[in-house]
């Protein structure tokens, strides 16, 4: 079964990346039936206060990094702490929505009149609730990426060299844009989340949202390319340097 896993256009080659990877991917059913297929439909957010708000937060998030560190995976049980892929791929993950929600989210306030109404505790008006929920579903977003982009490599491999580039620069532009308009298109049903111009929303604004994943898809992929946890830090920190000139 290793061997036939290992030999798949989806998974990674690297056995800590593709552990790694399944265990994102099998995780999010998790958070995604307690929020959308629960708290959400029941209105259960109704009688929810800032505390309750951050521990649907923390619930979602928290078992992403404490179920991998305690059930460890075959593959990394002879590696490293620093050096597991989940390791790396969730420190990336953190740092992209710390920084994306937090500081980046001005453009969302500003411009189409975005508002968090739901009470919370906030840091830049942006509740902490929001940055726990956004790492799961960064998580989940770039595992899927990875996986296809993967796969489309190995069917487009006998292709000449600018095609596949511009085949494989198509298809992130255009899955950039599915998952941006997906996500916004999700959270239609929550009331709190509220815009002065919701049709614009959907289609301007996550157009502007996309803009991120066009960049940070590719660079995700190649996390474990480097087997030092610093160079996952740098790679990201000069993708940060790169979005913020074009957001200024």
């Amino acid at each position: 079964m290793a061997a036939s896993a290992s030999s798949s256009p989806w998974l990674a080659p690297n056995p800590s990346k593709r552990w790694g990877e399944l265990f994102f991917l099998l995780y999010t059913p998790f958070w995604l039936t307690l929020c959308l297929g629960i708290v959400i439909p029941f209105n259960l957010y109704e009688k929810f206060t800032e505390l309750e708000y951050l521990l649907i937060g923390l619930v979602s998030a928290v078992p992403a990094f404490v179920v991998p560190l305690l059930l460890v995976g075959k593959a990394d049980r002879s590696i490293s702490w620093k050096d597991r892929y989940w390791v790396k791929a969730s420190l990336w993950i953190i740092i992209f929505s710390y920084v994306g929600n937090y500081f980046w989210t001005h453009y969302f306030f500003t411009v189409l009149g975005a508002s968090y109404t739901f009470p919370s505790w906030k840091m830049n008006n942006v509740p902490h609730t929001t940055f726990l929920l956004t790492h799961v579903c960064l998580l989940f977003y770039h595992v899927s990426s990875n996986m296809t982009l993967r796969r489309l490599r190995h069917f487009i491999a006998g292709l000449p060299e600018k095609l596949q580039w511009a085949t494989e620069a198509a298809w992130i532009l255009a899955l950039a844009y599915f998952i941006a308009y997906l996500e916004t298109l999700a959270i239609s049903n929550f009331p709190y989340y509220q815009f002065v111009d919701r049709d614009s929303m959907y289609k301007v604004g996550s157009l502007f949202y996309a803009i991120y994943f066009i960049v940070s898809f590719p660079m995700f992929l190649r996390i474990d390319e480097k087997p030092a946890i610093n160079g996952t830090c740098l790679e990201w920190l000069l993708m940060l340097w790169e979005l913020q000139c074009w957001s200024q």
